[in-house]
């Protein structure tokens, strides 16, 4: 097994996706009993925004994140271009 080793920002922005994606995880579950709390509605609705926002620049660099019509590809298809989670 080959680590590949990429610069500084690829494994920040990976972490910034990680720790937005947690907290929408933790928002996601807190609205399952608590539907009508705005505030948190208001914070899941921002942290979406930044999650996609992340994740463009991210995908804009090093590819997409996932398959099956939820990224774009550029031609040639890049899918498997990017680093495999085990090789990072």
């Amino acid at each position: 097994m080959v680590a590949i080793v990429l610069n500084e920002e690829y494994y920040k922005l990976l972490h910034e996706l990680q720790a937005v994606d947690f907290v929408l995880v933790e928002l996601n579950l807190y609205l399952d009993t608590h539907p009508m709390d705005t505030n948190a509605i208001q914070q899941y609705n921002q942290c979406a925004q930044l999650r996609q926002q992340i994740a463009h620049r991210y995908e804009s660099q090093y590819g997409p994140l996932k398959n099956f019509g939820q990224s774009y590809s550029t031609t040639p298809w890049s899918w498997n271009d990017a680093p495999w989670p085990w090789q990072v």
